[in-house]
C-alpha cells in the first residue's frame, strides 16, 4: 500500500511516499480503507521535532504521521462487534501515539471510531476529528461549560476555534470570539455573539465577568485571559509552556484552570461529534483539500498559521 513516511525530522522534503506492507489488525481493531486525512498543527510540530510527542515517535521505523481519518471498514478483528465490513467510519486514532494515518490502510482500535453520518462527506468527517474533539473535551471533560455562561474563545477562525464557537452556542453560552478583522464575518457566521479584532483591540481592557476562556495562543495571553475571568471561573489552555506566574495568577482568582489540555482518542466522544454533525449543529469549514501526493503542500499550508478552518488530504 502507499504511505507517506517521515524519513527524518525536519522540513517537508522528509515526507516521502513509499510502498509498505498493509497493516495486520489485532483482535480489537478494524482495518480501514482511508478516504481522507486531516492535517493539524501537531502534525507539523512533530514533523519538525518541535513537539514532545516527537521524542516518543522517534523509535518507529517507518514513522508515519497523522491521526485524523475517515474511511471504510474492510476487515474486522475477532473481538469487534460494533462495526461491519462496509461501514463508513471516522475518528482520531491512537492519540497520543503512533496513529499512522498517512496511508491507504490504517489499523484502528474499534473503540476510537464512530459511524460517519450520511449527510457529510469523508473530507468533512476527517476534518471533524482532532479539532472537534479538542473543542468538545475542553467544554465537557477538562472544564464544564454551562448554559448561560459567558465564554471567550481565542483564535476562533482556526481548526479548534471554529468548532468551539459552534459547540459553545449549542450548549447555550454567550460567545465572545477573537480573530483578525478579515475573519470577523466568518466567526460571526458561526454563531459568535461578539467579535474582537486581536490586532487592534486589547480584549483584557474591554472584557470582564467572563465565566470560561478557551485559550489557544500561549505566552502572555494566559495571564491576560485570567484578568477577564470571574473568580471561580474556568480557563482551559491548549498550548504547553505555562509558568509559575500563570499558576499563581489563576490561584489568586480561585480559577478552575487546565494549564495544558491533551486531547485523547475516544469513540464515545466521537459519537457525540457524529450526532452534532448529523443534526447540522456543527459543520466543519474546509479551507484547502490536497491530493495524497500533495502532502508536503498540505503541511506548508498548516505551517502558515493562517488557515481558516481545516486542511484535508483526500485519497
Amino acid at each position: 500500500m502507499k504511505a507517506i513516511v517521515l524519513e527524518k525530522f525536519g522540513d517537508v522534503e522528509n515526507l516521502v511516499e513509499r510502498e509498505i506492507e498493509k497493516p495486520v489488525i489485532k483482535d480489537k481493531e478494524v482495518l480501514i480503507r482511508v478516504k481522507a486525512v486531516s492535517i493539524n498543527p501537531v502534525d507539523v510540530k512533530v514533523r519538525s521535532r518541535h513537539a514532545p510527542l516527537a521524542e516518543d515517535l522517534a523509535q518507529y521505523n517507518p514513522l508515519i504521521l497523522g491521526w485524523d481519518i475517515s474511511g471504510v471498514v474492510v476487515e474486522l478483528g475477532n473481538e469487534v462487534s460494533q462495526f461491519q465490513v462496509g461501514d463508513e467510519v471516522f475518528g482520531m486514532i491512537n492519540f497520543v501515539g503512533h496513529g499512522k494515518a498517512y496511508a491507504e490502510y490504517v489499523a484502528a482500535p474499534a473503540d476510537q471510531l464512530a459511524v460517519k453520518p450520511k449527510n457529510i462527506t469523508h473530507i468533512e468527517a476527517a476534518a471533524s476529528t482532532l479539532a472537534a474533539l479538542t473543542a468538545w473535551q475542553a467544554f465537557d471533560s477538562y472544564g464544564k461549560l454551562r448554559t448561560t455562561d459567558k465564554v471567550l474563545i481565542h483564535a476562533a477562525s482556526g481548526g479548534v476555534g471554529h468548532f468551539a464557537v459552534q459547540i459553545a452556542k449549542h450548549i447555550g453560552a454567550h460567545v465572545t470570539a477573537t480573530s483578525s478583522a478579515s475573519n470577523r464575518d466568518f466567526v460571526l457566521g458561526l454563531g459568535a455573539d461578539e467579535h474582537i479584532d486581536y490586532k487592534t483591540t486589547r480584549f483584557e481592557n474591554i472584557l470582564d465577568d467572563i465565566d470560561f476562556v478557551l485559550e489557544s495562543i500561549g505566552g502572555d495571553n494566559f495571564q491576560k485571559s485570567v484578568q477577564v475571568l470571574k473568580p471561580f471561573g474556568s480557563i482551559v489552555t491548549l498550548p504547553s509552556g505555562h509558568t509559575l506566574e500563570d499558576e499563581m495568577a489563576a490561584q489568586e482568582k480561585k480559577l478552575h484552570a487546565c494549564y495544558f489540555m491533551a486531547v485523547y482518542s475516544s469513540g464515545r466522544d466521537m459519537q457525540h461529534i457524529a450526532s452534532l454533525l448529523e443534526k447540522g449543529i456543527i459543520r466543519p469549514h474546509i479551507s484547502h483539500v490536497f491530493r495524497f501526493d500533495e502532502m508536503r503542500q498540505a503541511h506548508l499550508q498548516v505551517e502558515t498559521g493562517r488557515t481558516i478552518g481545516k486542511v484535508v488530504v483526500e485519497l
